[in-house]
């Protein structure tokens, strides 16, 4: 979910500065003065898309907040794509569903990809801890990264493309509710698992400092997701797949948190973003499934 090697760290970065330089307003005069919880939001915004919002600089306690409100992110992704597959159904389910999984890593930015690609050539390639951490600040692609890419990228397609097949409004249904809840479950890795990441070195440390109120409201987010789409939603997504896709993305995140600890001690922000993606393809698993 948060990428150690993602380049909007340093323009971020430079962003803040210069909001400092100019009293801190950007855009909107106002919203410095505003709770970090609600200025969260936005943070959360910027933080997980390329949407351009601004809002800097972002306090410590602004970035903390942001966690708590990606399942949120989530939920907005999830409607611009559902709206992108809706217009391009026209050329056939499996071409509609890649172009629009093409479309989330404009607005992502690859955010997750790059975590995910991170954390398999790290996990695959490293045999210590050391040497795993060292992979993870490598911005090349290995064979693994690339790998994991091939399979996260065509599966997300082509299990959407399946759901698609079966209903069209059920996967327009299916994409906000997949990524709201692929961008929930890692917020708890970041609560119950300390951050491996070197402190000298981290460059996302304040948004991985989230408490329980935090995780909670993420929570939150999901469930107000699942209440709302649920009843709506034709097939497949039902209360029973609804509940088949909490129980294996927590299985999913728990497995993965596992592993994490065994070879590093902890989380990374590429390991969160690897977890989002887990969840992704796990959700879509569930919900494409015949039976």
């Amino acid at each position: 979910m948060l990428s150690e090697e993602h380049d909007d760290d340093d323009r971020d970065r430079d962003r803040d500065d210069r909001g400092r330089e100019r009293g801190g307003r950007d855009g909107e005069p106002g919203d410095v003065f505003l709770r970090p919880e609600l200025r969260g939001v936005r943070a959360a915004f910027v933080f997980l898309t390329r949407l351009p919002l601004g809002g800097h600089p972002y306090s410590a306690a602004d970035r903390a907040w942001s966690a708590a409100h990606f399942p949120l992110v989530g939920l907005a992704i999830g409607a611009l794509t559902a709206l992108t597959l809706r217009l391009l159904w026209g050329v056939g389910p499996l071409a509609a569903a890649l172009l629009t999984i093409g479309v989330q890593l404009l607005i992502t930015g690859a955010f997750h990809e790059d975590g995910l690609a991170d954390s398999a050539d790290a996990l695959g390639g490293g045999t210590t801890r050391a040497r795993t951490l060292e992979i993870l600040k490598d911005s090349r692609v290995g064979s693994y990264g690339a790998a994991a890419l091939v399979i996260s990228i065509a599966g997300r397609a082509a299990l959407l493309a399946t759901i698609a097949m079966r209903g069209r409004a059920g996967a327009l249904w299916a994409l906000p509710l997949v990524a709201c809840a692929a961008r929930t479950f890692p917020i708890w890795l970041m609560r119950l698992l300390p951050y491996a990441t070197p402190p000298e070195v981290a460059r996302n440390k304040d948004v991985t400092g989230t408490g329980p109120t935090q995780a909670w409201v993420a929570t939150a987010w999901l469930l107000l997701a699942l209440l709302v789409i649920v009843p709506l939603a034709p097939a497949p997504i039902t209360a029973g797949r609804a509940f088949a896709m909490l129980a294996v993305l927590a299985a999913l995140t728990v497995l993965a948190g596992a592993r994490f600890r065994a070879r590093v001690g902890g989380v990374t922000g590429d390991f969160l973003g690897a977890t989002e993606q887990l969840c992704e393809l796990g959700a879509l698993v569930v919900l494409a499934w015949h039976g």
